[in-house]
């Protein structure tokens, strides 16, 4: 597939044109989420940090809106959200998901970036996974998960390891399975939904991180649920 740069994104026209067509039930969530986001941010301390947070958050959940409605948007907000979130999670010690940040970044973001046929009428290309790439997919999740619990308590010290690699296993699983247009992606973004917020609420509870990043997951999930029950979205309907 040749590489060529999307010079769209550099076009005002092509953001609006973006945040067309999409369902409305992911309009209302996008607006309730920039709201929850806001608004934890200013209830509490406000510091440099507090408000690069906020400014990713809301990056990264019109991301995965924009994933939910095939919307290639998702690249742009993907990539510049994943660079502040890899920020975040260097100082969190949360070094099982700078890598899966950094993952988005290569899977998901520049594909849509740099290969502009691989993101074109997305929503005709989704497909399931068969039996034998189930077991591909597991085995990939299971190799992954020893790696970055290696990484974290050998190379790194992440406070939270298990809590940490196995997140960080499940996202990047689900990234390749999205790069690869497999509806089943979504089982494991629920998973790693849940997951994050766990992890999140975990280290915000250790003085870590701010809470703004556990209630931004609480989207996530929502907007992963939103994937398998709304029947305006084209990966389960």
């Amino acid at each position: 597939m040749k590489i060529q740069p999307n010079t769209d994104v550099f076009k005002p026209k092509w953001y609006i044109n973006q945040m067309r067509g999409w369902s409305f039930k992911t309009y209302m969530l996008l607006m309730f989420g920039i709201g929850v986001i806001v608004g934890t941010t200013i209830a509490a301390a406000i510091t440099p940090l507090a408000l690069i947070t906020m400014l990713a958050a809301i990056m990264g959940f019109t991301c995965t809106l924009a994933i939910t409605n095939a919307k290639p948007l998702n690249g742009v907000l993907g990539l510049l959200s994943a660079l502040i979130y890899i920020v975040v999670a260097i100082i969190a010690r949360n070094y099982a998901d700078v890598v899966l940040q950094t993952s988005y970044i290569f899977l998901l973001d520049l594909p849509v970036l740099l290969l502009p046929a691989w993101a074109k009428d997305a929503e005709k290309h989704i497909h399931g996974l068969t039996a034998v790439k189930w077991l591909w997919t597991l085995l990939f999740f299971v190799v992954v998960t020893g790696m970055l619990y290696f990484m974290d308590t050998r190379m790194f010290i992440s406070p939270r390891p298990w809590i940490d690699a196995i997140t960080g296993s499940i996202g990047v699983t689900g990234s390749l399975l999205c790069t690869l247009r497999f509806r089943e992606q979504y089982y494991f973004w629920t998973i790693q939904g849940i997951m994050s917020i766990i992890l999140w609420g975990v280290t915000a509870f250790q003085g870590d991180a701010s809470l703004t990043l556990f209630f931004t997951y609480i989207l996530y999930l929502s907007n992963d649920l939103l994937a398998f029950t709304d029947k305006h979205t084209h990966w389960f309907h």
